[in-house]
């Protein structure tokens, strides 16, 4: 196995940077989403689960063509992005913090979901018969009793970020230093029949991958004992 070049370091730290971006990003989001499929019951339940689920079963390509034409130049949410903020996001290093945040948003709310339930209602009705609000019953008991499948979860999010491929190619394309992640390297460098430089980011993407996932593992576990 060849050593590291100083790009592909620098494109191992790039992947990691919007990795931890793109979980961050998600976090608000998919506590409420978590916490609403946790607690409230409504007709239109199921299919919020359903779309917050689809990214996991849909091929990633699928997804990352969706985000072009939504975030494209001439797609809705890009034209008012650029006419109002010239921002462009396709084929930037946004392309690739929304194509992660996609891609991992749904563990880190089957997670959440999954941590807020094992929290005991009957703690949260005595904080609200002693008058507390809804905002500070979540901050004060839900949250901190469900902080290990939360963070168990950032932990999963963020693993499947780093790994990500198929949305991100599509949506970001493979510019060196601006939007090459650590799979896009791995594929490029195999399709120029470079394999050592391809299995030496393997190994990096492998080893930070096994960490996360290990840690979120174990928190989860601790969480439900």
């Amino acid at each position: 196995m060849t050593s590291m070049t100083r790009e592909e370091w620098q494109v191992v730290g790039f992947t990691a940077r919007m990795a931890v971006l793109s979980t961050l990003l998600i976090l608000p989001f998919g506590l409420a989403v978590a916490w609403c499929l946790a607690r409230l019951s409504w007709r239109g339940k199921a299919l919020l689960e359903t779309v917050v689920t689809l990214p996991l079963v849909l091929p990633p390509v699928v997804t990352g063509l969706a985000l072009l034409k939504l975030f494209g130049r001439w797609g809705p949410i890009g034209r008012w992005l650029y006419n109002w903020f010239g921002l462009d996001v396709v084929f930037t290093w946004r392309a690739v913090l929304c194509a992660l945040s996609i891609m991992s948003l749904p563990l880190l709310v089957r997670a959440a979901r999954t941590a807020f339930e094992d929290v005991n209602p009957a703690f949260e009705q005595i904080a609200r018969t002693l008058g507390a609000s809804e905002w500070r019953i979540f901050f004060t008991i839900t949250l901190p009793l469900a902080k290990r499948g939360v963070l168990g979860g950032m932990l999963l999010a963020f693993a499947r970020a780093l790994g990500e491929f198929g949305a991100t190619i599509m949506v970001a394309g493979n510019i060196l230093g601006q939007t090459t992640t650590i799979s896009v390297a791995v594929y490029q460098h195999v399709q120029l029949g470079e394999d050592a430089h391809a299995w030496a980011l393997a190994g990096v993407s492998v080893c930070l991958a096994f960490m996360a996932v290990l840690l979120g593992e174990i928190l989860l576990l601790r969480h439900k004992r």
